[in-house]
């Protein structure tokens, strides 16, 4: 693959031709208000023989509505100035809310079926197959409250909260910071090709970079404090008229995982901080520095930084995704060659990355910025990992294929985990083997100590935010506060703006954007341990455990596909263990 040139820029006309300004585009999604339309109609005289049907109609519906929501966010992140495509996102969601109503009316009369109908409801061939969505469903509506107040919920929620997110979106593309670089003097980067600047092997560069970086945050502060706490404001209205009073309950719903789980997590999590306080101190001594900034966190060893093209990238992933499975590697083979990915390293784009499906095609798209690094090549395995998990998963009922965001991160971390050990094995020398290695534990720290800030400060936010708007000058204490809690006191800097330039508080589909990350990183290596262990046969395993995501809690899954626990500590001090190892290498390279 290496010897052919690929397109680092996605084909998104085989969906639709024309980009913001299609034809075909505007054309389905008028086809779709009108079916969603009569669609909610039909449900007023909905009944039990029935629901079979409108159950599927509701299913290619939600196909359709993932088909437009998926385009219109790659045109927002390929092009975050383009006014077009913002005005679109506003309609899909306009239509997403519509369609949200539909879901609550059918919940709503599946939670009024007589309990003894219902099981013989369920008794049947079909309600066997979608058995737990429906359960899910049956059971959400007695929660919630009455059909009118939930659909006036999710009309208002368009502007009164997602419009917050968007704004947030677009404020953000449009900010630009300038920064002067050693060759290249003054210029004006984008947000995210800033974010890569912060991991520099020059310190000078990132500390420079972050200087710059805090300022344009703290310019924008008082607008981010109006958006952070007028989503929050809107989520705990919702809660309190559903009589919610525990603010994670909404999140461990979707993530269909148990409080003790997230407990047990946690807990065994700050046990065995200490070892990555150790990597911390080894890292300080190597970059030369008492001890480590904000700045220096996710930065290089090494101020040699070896570059590596998109295609070597490529061909690297197919190589070791084929090692582990063959089906993965042909998989990940076609998606590269047929631009299924966004990776040119331009202005203008979303920073971070993402990957979407697009269910009618059966295809995804994955968005990033490719430059070259380590952790460029560990991010585009990562996203191909996401996208192998919608594609095992697309023969199913599509009411089964709705995973979790933590189940969703389990498949992208474990497929990034199969790069990085490979990279780590096959290094030609022992300063290669030490970079990677540490690329590898950056990312320990990460799950382990950053994103257990973000939790921390959001959680405490929205206990303060239940007695009102929380100041920027609050914000900025709690998230601090946070981060020296999390990094054990270790770091010489702190990062107080980052409530500001985390894109993951301003996410309204998706409430805590956080832990779910860290749980997928946690299952994933209890995952990988298994597949070392046991070989080639593990493939199937994995794929089965995959298809098994939309269909069963967390603790469900484990059970059955591990023989685990994870409301007990067993499985998580295993998965620590698997890390501690990559600490005590790195330790032992670095004397």
């Amino acid at each position: 693959m290496a010897e052919t040139k690929l397109d680092q820029t996605w084909n998104l006309d085989t969906f639709f031709e024309g980009g913001s300004q299609s034809e075909s585009f505007a054309a389905f999604v008028q086809e779709l208000k009108t079916d969603i339309e009569s669609f909610i109609s039909a449900l007023n005289t909905l009944s039990l023989p029935a629901l079979p049907e409108r159950l599927n109609q509701f299913a290619d519906l939600s196909k359709r509505m993932r088909q437009a929501s998926a385009y219109v966010s790659c045109l927002t992140a390929q092009d975050m100035a383009d006014k077009k495509a913002t005005q679109l996102q506003g309609q899909t969601q306009v239509l997403s809310a519509s369609l949200n109503t539909a879901d609550l009316q059918i919940n709503q009369f599946l939670s009024n079926v007589p309990d003894p109908e219902w099981q013989n409801f369920l008794a049947t061939d079909y309600g066997q197959e979608v058995r737990f969505p429906l359960e899910e469903g049956r059971l959400e509506a007695k929660e919630k409250l009455s059909i009118d107040k939930e659909k006036l919920i999710s009309q208002l929620s368009v502007d009164g909260y997602h419009g917050w997110s968007q704004l947030y979106n677009t404020t953000v593309g449009q900010m630009g910071i300038e920064v002067e670089l050693p060759d290249e003097g003054k210029r004006t980067v984008s947000v995210g090709q800033a974010a890569n600047l912060l991991s520099s092997n020059n310190r000078d560069v990132r500390e420079h970079v972050f200087e710059r970086w805090e300022k344009a945050w703290t310019d924008v502060a008082d607008f981010c404090s109006a958006s952070i706490n007028h989503i929050a404001g809107f989520r705990l209205n919702v809660y309190e008229q559903r009589g919610w009073d525990q603010v994670l309950k909404e999140p461990l719903k979707l993530n269909r995982m148990s409080q003790k789980t997230l407990d047990t997590m946690w807990e065994v999590i700050t046990d065995y901080k200490s070892h990555l306080v150790s990597y911390l101190h080894k890292k300080a001594e190597l970059l030369g520095v008492d001890k480590l900034t904000w700045a220096d966190v996710d930065a290089p060893i090494s101020n040699v930084e070896e570059k590596v093209s998109y295609e070597e990238a490529c061909e690297f992933i197919v190589e070791q995704f084929s090692s582990f499975n063959p089906k993965m590697g042909t998989f990940a083979e076609h998606a590269l060659g047929n631009r299924w990915v966004e990776a040119e390293d331009r202005a203008g784009k979303r920073p971070g990355g993402f990957c979407t499906s697009f269910p009618m095609s059966q295809e995804s798209r994955i968005f990033m910025t490719f430059s070259g690094t380590a952790s460029n090549i560990s991010t585009l395995a990562h996203e191909l990992g996401h996208a192998y998990h919608q594609h095992v998963m697309n023969d199913l009922n599509y009411l089964n294929q709705h995973y979790a965001m933590n189940v969703a991160e389990t498949a992208s971390t474990f497929a990034e985990q199969i790069v990085s050990d490979a990279s780590i094995r096959t290094a030609e020398s022992k300063e290669r083997k030490l970079q990677l290695l540490e690329d590898k534990l950056q990312r320990a720290v990460a799950f382990f100590m950053n994103i257990h800030a973000r939790f921390l400060f959001e959680t405490r936010f929205y206990e303060e935010r239940k007695n009102g708007s929380v100041s920027v000058e609050r914000l900025n204490t709690l998230m601090e506060e946070a981060q020296k809690e999390a990094f054990c006191g270790e770091l010489a800097s702190y990062h107080p703006s980052f409530w500001e330039s985390k894109l993951h508080f301003y996410i309204t589909y998706v409430p805590f954007y956080n832990f779910p990350y860290t749980f997928g990183y946690m299952f994933s290596t209890g995952i990988y341990a298994r597949a070392v262990e046991e070989g080639a046969s593990f493939s199937d395993k994995y794929d089965a455990l995959l298809c098994d995501t939309g269909s069963m809690t967390v603790e469900e899954l484990a059970l059955k596909h591990l023989g685990v626990n994870l409301e007990q500590r067993d499985f998580w001090e295993q998965a620590c263990q698997q890390i501690v190892k990559d600490i005590d290498l790195f330790l032992e390279l670095a004397e």
